[in-house]
């Protein structure tokens, strides 16, 4: 007998040995389906409250429920959630206003914010030096020809372009900060080249109205906030 054909015949062999064993699983399974497919929905391991003698209670929570609709019970919880929201809001306003109250400045440093000067005891032509807020103040109570001097200048071709009228409320006083723009030191008054303000520290000459017009000085004299509650009184700040 050949190789071949006693290969074929081995193989032959075994599987009509396995064929047996074969159904027998197909028929297993097929058993395991028909159970699986009878048996479709899922019973728990564990007892259940209808089993005789089962220990087993479900509480019943029907007295707690709602006897309103849904949607009342909707807008009540709307409601409840608007209004721990609004209450906490003005809890917050209320906590921000006494931070802020207690970081603001006191009364005694506002009062330094501000200064008042009487000006009936300023006599024309003259200069008077206060001190606001740690600064020099300049109040100079300026004549006629002062004033037409400093409205005559071109001061379109200044290095700080500045017309009189903007610098000063009433043209027969000008205020200033007594702080030079070039490197903060005090100038002189009734000084200078244009018989203004002259700082000697570094030859910065102002004019009547304040502003630069020789030096190093990069801009004009500062002027502060201020106002004239009263004819002869001004408050600076």
């Amino acid at each position: 007998m050949s190789l071949s054909a006693a290969s074929s015949t081995l193989l032959r062999t075994c599987a009509r040995q396995q064929l047996p064993t074969a159904r027998a699983a197909v028929t297993s399974c097929q058993q395991t389906r028909g159970v699986a497919d009878a048996k479709a929905s899922f019973e728990s391991p564990f007892a259940t409250a209808n089993e005789r003698g089962s220990t087993l209670k479900i509480p019943n929570f029907s007295k707690y429920q709602s006897s309103k609709s849904p949607r009342s019970n909707q807008v009540f919880s709307y409601f409840m959630a608007g209004t721990m929201g609004l209450a906490t809001a003005v809890g917050a306003k209320a906590t921000v206003q006494d931070f802020l109250v207690n970081m603001s400045a006191s009364a005694d440093v506002l009062a330094q914010a501000k200064v008042e000067i009487a000006l009936g005891a300023i006599p024309e032509g003259k200069n008077v030096i206060i001190k606001w807020r740690g600064k020099p103040v300049f109040i100079r109570h300026r004549t006629q020809d002062e004033i037409n001097e400093a409205r005559d200048t071109k001061w379109e071709s200044l290095r700080d372009p500045q017309s009189d009228d903007e610098r000063v409320q009433k043209p027969e006083w000008l205020v200033m900060l007594g702080v030079c723009t070039h490197l903060g030191c005090v100038p002189i008054g009734e000084a200078g080249d244009y018989g203004g303000w002259f700082c000697p520290c570094h030859g910065s000459h102002y004019d009547i109205s304040g502003r630069i017009r020789k030096g190093p000085a990069p801009l004009n004299l500062e002027v502060p906030a201020y106002q004239f509650p009263e004819e002869e009184v001004l408050v600076i700040g």
